[in-house]
């Protein structure tokens, strides 16, 4: 290198050998000098910071440099830094090159010990010196404090490891550009690192968020398509969490050890592992609890259906959807399968239908979310007579059994006898359907040791019985209408005095073991059809609460009461029907039932989201054209 600092070419840097040896000590002792100088100037500027202290680092000449070796490699050595000092310096006086690439990548300021390297090959006694002084200022000096302190971890310990001689010899030391200082306070994070491209992959349907919902309002985090072991140390949401256990959907891996050791139609006999075990159960119901929706109405037989069935099956106060829909009929349309299409069209692609079926004129389904028809078992059903003739189907009972997850169900829909005096046959009815109702059949027992053959009630774990009881209010129609007049709220209490089905069951006469929720509700019989107004015909029937729904649990506290009411917005019959919403418990169960297995209506099911996707274009077409048909007129 020339005193002017200017790059000797190539070709003249690998001229003869001996020219070489002859200036080499010369340019070598002006190389230490200027080296000295640069260290001299840069301690000075040092020296104006206030807070630096440089006495002990003072610069001292570098003694007289050794004579070395000369063989080819260190040649070729000197070649090869030669060109890579030209490169750096080119790139700094570039004016087109990227300030960001340059400073991070181009940037190379040589060392004092450097300099001794390209000029006469490596020192070093006076390299150990110089690299001493250099990084002890760097050391001392707050502008460089500062800047090593903005460094990361792994930069500073990239910076350590090139900061011994050997490494000098080879790497030149970078100097980077401390990373830039926000001016104000960052924004607080959120609690969710759901990314976009999440958020749209695992989006749920609005009329499914219900465990979402329920899961919010109790702190809890909705673990329907989670492993909950994952959520417990987590703080975001499901669908991440989820998207981060499986590579090709939000569903959890399965292991091929379990597919080897269990059959999805027998399964495992272990509680372990089953499909319908403990740790299955937890994944989709953390709260080991299902919501059941229960609606009983008397058709009067009527061959027009309503045209919109939304608010017996989803009334608009009710915050979410359920996980089954039972649905009991008395006195039903002739078309039975119109009926259940009907339904479908109504709860829409969420849920299908588990089970359908009837007696005479007395209809049951049962709808399941369809995510949840793995865990079922199949569905049983028995029917019961109590007419003297048993070709006459009007009165009696219907019920439908099966079993989800550990959990026996039994549902019963039934018509007792009518009239108002006649409370000794009600009862005969029901002594009659809890001793031939023969259920279950292929399914297990829930509890054998305490079951018996004369109370089929006995034999499940969840009862829920529901119908038209034809109990009535033991008051005159003048009396009754004066207390309902004189209610204020919903305080129904003066009228349940007189309700014969409360004081029998009180007497454990009927019902042995049932409940029934508070009813704050007015009288659902009789109506005159299409009004609000009670029966004003000649016989002026006692307005009576005859459509009713009971429970019954094999564990105390095992249902809980969401909602019990009637729907008063459906006016085709003289009934009004009531519905009620119960939260229940569930159990874990064994693999040893004869599961459904994903069985279902399809027929009924293609159908009704045809007549639900029909019904929605021609709302749109209606919509349409009104928009269209409008007239402007300027005045």
């Amino acid at each position: 290198m020339a005193d002017n600092g200017e790059d000797i070419p190539l070709h003249q840097a690998c001229k003869g050998e001996s020219i070489l040896n002859t200036n080499r000590q010369i340019k070598t002792s002006e190389d230490a000098t200027t080296s000295c100088k640069n260290t001299n100037v840069a301690l000075k500027i040092a020296a104006r910071d206030p807070e630096g202290d440089l006495s002990l680092y003072q610069p001292r000449p570098p003694t007289q440099p050794r004579w070395p070796k000369t063989s080819k490699k260190g040649s070729v050595e000197r070649t090869v830094r030669t060109r890579r000092l030209r490169n750096s310096q080119e790139s700094l006086s570039d004016p087109t090159g990227s300030s960001t690439d340059s400073l991070k990548e181009d940037l190379t300021v040589p060392t004092p010990g450097e300099q001794f390297l390209i000029g006469a090959g490596p020192i070093k006694n006076e390299l150990e010196t110089h690299e001493r002084s250099l990084s002890a200022f760097m050391t001392g000096s707050q502008v460089f404090r500062t800047r090593d302190n903005s460094l990361s971890d792994y930069e500073r310990g990239r910076h350590s490891q090139q900061s011994s001689p050997k490494d000098h010899r080879v790497k030149s030391s970078k100097l980077r550009l401390s990373p830039l200082q926000p001016t104000g306070p960052l924004p607080a994070l959120e609690m969710s690192f759901e990314s976009a491209n999440l958020r749209a992959a695992n989006r749920i349907d609005r009329d499914c968020l219900d465990y979402a919902l329920l899961a919010n309002k109790k702190g809890k985090l909705h673990r329907n398509l989670s492993d909950s072991r994952l959520l417990g140390n987590m703080g975001s949401d499901s669908a991440s969490v989820s998207s981060m256990k499986s590579t090709y959907s939000v569903l959890s891996p399965i292991k091929p050890k379990d597919v080897r050791n269990r059959s999805f139609l027998e399964g495992s006999l272990l509680g372990t592992g089953a499909l319908l075990g403990a740790e299955e159960l937890d994944r989709y119901f953390p709260d080991r609890s299902v919501g059941v929706y229960v609606a009983t109405w008397n058709m009067q037989g009527e061959k027009e259906l309503p045209t919109n069935l939304d608010d017996l099956l989803l009334p608009a106060d009710c915050e979410v959807a359920q996980d089954f829909y039972i649905i009991g009929v008395q006195e039903g349309c002739p078309d039975r399968r119109e009926w259940e299409i009907r339904l479908q069209e109504t709860l829409g692609p969420h849920y299908i239908l588990l089970y359908g079926a009837s007696h005479g004129v007395l209809y049951l389904t049962v709808f399941v979310r369809r995510d949840f028809i793995w865990f079922c078992s199949e569905a049983e059903h028995a029917t019961v007579t109590t007419r003297i003739i048993s070709q006459i189907k009007t009165k009696g009972a219907l019920g439908i059994a099966f079993t989800f997850f550990g959990t026996s169900f039994l549902f019963i829909t039934s018509h007792f006898t009518s009239g108002d005096a006649k409370v000794y046959e009600r009862i005969l009815d029901y002594n009659k359907i809890v001793e031939a109702l023969n259920l279950p059949k292929g399914l297990p027992d829930a509890n054998p040791f305490h079951s018996r053959p004369s109370d089929v009630t006995t034999r499940f774990d969840q009862i829920f019985w529901f119908g038209d009881f034809n109990f009535r209010l033991s008051k005159a129609r003048v009396d009754v209408d004066a207390i309902i007049s004189g209610i204020m709220g919903e305080d129904m209490g003066p009228l349940f005095e007189h309700d014969q089905l409360s004081n029998v069951m009180k007497d454990g006469s009927i019902f042995e073991g049932f409940q029934e929720a508070p009813i704050h509700f007015l009288p659902t019989y009789k109506f005159d059809i299409g009004c609000d107004i009670y029966d004003s015909t000649s016989k002026q029937r006692t307005p009576s609460y005859t459509d009713r729904i009971l429970f019954k649990s094999r564990y105390v506290e095992d249902i809980k009461v969401i909602k019990y009411t009637s729907c008063s917005n459906i006016k085709t019959s003289d009934h009004r029907p009531v519905i009620g919403v119960f939260q229940v418990k569930i159990k874990p169960g064994r693999d040893d039932i004869p599961l459904c297995a994903g069985k279902f209506d399809r027929g009924l099911y293609l159908e009704g989201i045809r007549r639900r996707i029909t019904r929605e274009l021609k709302m749109r077409e209606a919509m349409k054209n009104q928009s269209s048909s409008t007239i402007c007129t300027v005045s």
